[in-house]
């Protein structure tokens, strides 16, 4: 994968910012030329920082022709806004997920990037962990045989670390809370895995942090294969954890933070540990975004894609809500939703 450099500008200057823009300096297909935030002291900072300007308006940086792409990392009730400005301008656009808050938006913002011939690509970079490819591998490959079950936590610790000034930790900027901030990325790599989902129950808990947002969410989800799947979200647990477990009628995957993966096979006693080497999946899904600018390809999560993943989420909202299962096709065709 050869090709020039992608020159970008950064929007919206927040920690994850600083992650991305990371990234790229640990790739080869990207020069950071640009930022822009409303906070005058943080694009100064972040120019500083990565070796680039501090653009005085976002207009500024869309009117600038040696830009090729924004890498957005705005709040999720203005990605529409600013992706849509973008896409008229001719720029290509990396957008954190989840693609917005409601569906309706992020249909909006996939349609702006297809009517302006622009790449779209949502940074869903869990699944492109490397024991994630591999159990895929085994999948595709008929290892597993049908797949029946699996079960998924993604937990960290936030107590005394949130800001509740912050839009993440509000449910007007971030609905659904810990779901949609951090359980969308096992959704995501749960429907990778075991397919398609068609329906949700879900269910939700404020229970040790402050504020208006859950801190604890469940989600039980059917796929269209049959099988089912759980998982928890949280930001109220003692410590940071991850756990994929995926059983299927011959083989059965087991992953956790710490412990690694391990795999067994019908009619052994014994799960065996798989080596696996660690990912850099920041660089990985850029690098994948780069090369589809450079006409090199498609981004492997897209607006389409992404506008589905919040749907699970946002069916699991209305479960949790209205206390029943959730098609679905039943948000999926709600225009509202």
């Amino acid at each position: 994968m050869s090709f020039a450099p992608i020159n970008v500008a950064c929007l919206g200057m927040g920690w994850w910012s600083d992650v991305l823009a990371d990234a790229m300096k640990r790739s080869d297909k990207f020069v950071i030329r640009s930022c822009y935030t409303r906070s005058e002291e943080k694009r100064a900072a972040f120019a500083e920082k990565y070796g680039c300007a501090a653009a005085s308006s976002y207009e500024a940086i869309l009117a600038d022709p040696s830009i090729d792409a924004i890498i957005n990392t705005t709040p999720n009730n203005v990605h529409l806004e600013t992706t849509r400005q973008a896409a008229e301008a001719g720029k290509h656009v990396f957008l954190d997920k989840p693609i917005a808050n409601t569906l309706a938006e992020g249909r909006a913002i996939t349609e702006a990037c297809r009517k302006a011939g622009v790449v779209l690509a949502l940074g869903y970079q869990r699944r492109r962990e490397s024991q994630f490819r591999w159990i895929k591998k085994q999948i595709d490959a008929g290892v597993f045989g049908k797949l029946v079950n699996a079960e998924a936590n993604i937990s960290r610790d936030r107590l005394g670390k949130i800001d509740l000034n912050s839009w993440r930790y509000q449910a007007a900027g971030m609905p659904g809370g810990v779901m949609l901030q951090i359980g969308v990325h096992y959704v995501d790599v749960l429907e990778y895995l075991m397919g398609p989902i068609m329906a949700v129950s879900g269910q939700a808990a404020q229970l040790v942090l402050p504020g208006d947002n859950p801190d604890v969410a469940t989600l039980l989800l059917q796929h269209e294969n049959g099988a089912l799947s759980t998982v928890n979200a949280s930001y109220a647990s003692a410590t940071e954890n991850y756990v994929m477990n995926i059983y299927g009628k011959e083989a059965s995957a087991y992953y956790d933070l710490h412990g690694g993966l391990r795999f067994i096979k019908r009619g052994t006693e014994k799960a065996e540990a798989v080596p696996f080497t660690k990912n850099d999946t920041f660089v990985d899904e850029l690098d994948e975004f780069a090369a589809a600018v450079r006409g090199q390809g498609t981004p492997e999560t897209g607006g389409d894609y992404a506008t589905r993943s919040l749907g699970v989420i946002r069916a699991g909202i209305i479960s949790a809500r209205e206390g029943r299962r959730v098609q679905l096709a039943e948000v999926l065709a709600d225009p509202l939703a």
